[in-house]
């Protein structure tokens, strides 16, 4: 067992040192208390406006229905993992392996109006 006593133990091989804030002397940040909040309310600060778009009002999302059904495909992780791929090589792959991809899917992307790389390319 190990003894406690002054002659040995850890307290000599591994030494503690107290974090001092400048030579021991404690003193009070003045510029600490006389800093504003970075969050102010009912600021007249104006804002950009982020959902104006050539003065209407964007509330819409760039996704229409297609590109919804594309993204579910996305990440759905049944048919392989879509990094590296395009959607179509993607869908051709699990087509070939018999994971049974949905047909419609093939269709949006062979009618060339949707983006074929994958919801994450670009991203990861």
């Amino acid at each position: 067992m190990a003894s406690r006593g002054r002659g040995g133990g850890l307290g000599v091989v591994y030494r503690q040192k107290k974090k001092t804030g400048g030579g021991g002397v404690s003193t009070t940040n003045t510029t600490a208390k006389n800093k504003k909040s970075s969050v102010t309310f009912g600021s007249d600060v104006t804002q950009p406006k982020a959902l104006i778009s050539l003065g209407s009002i964007d509330l819409k999302d760039d996704n229409d229905e297609q590109e919804e059904v594309l993204r579910q495909f996305d990440m759905n992780m049944a048919y392989g993992p879509c990094i590296g791929l395009t959607r179509l090589a993607r869908w051709e792959r699990a087509n070939k392996l018999g994971m049974n991809p949905p047909k419609h899917i093939q269709g949006l992307l062979e009618q060339g109006k949707v983006g074929l790389e994958c919801l994450w390319d670009g991203r990861v």
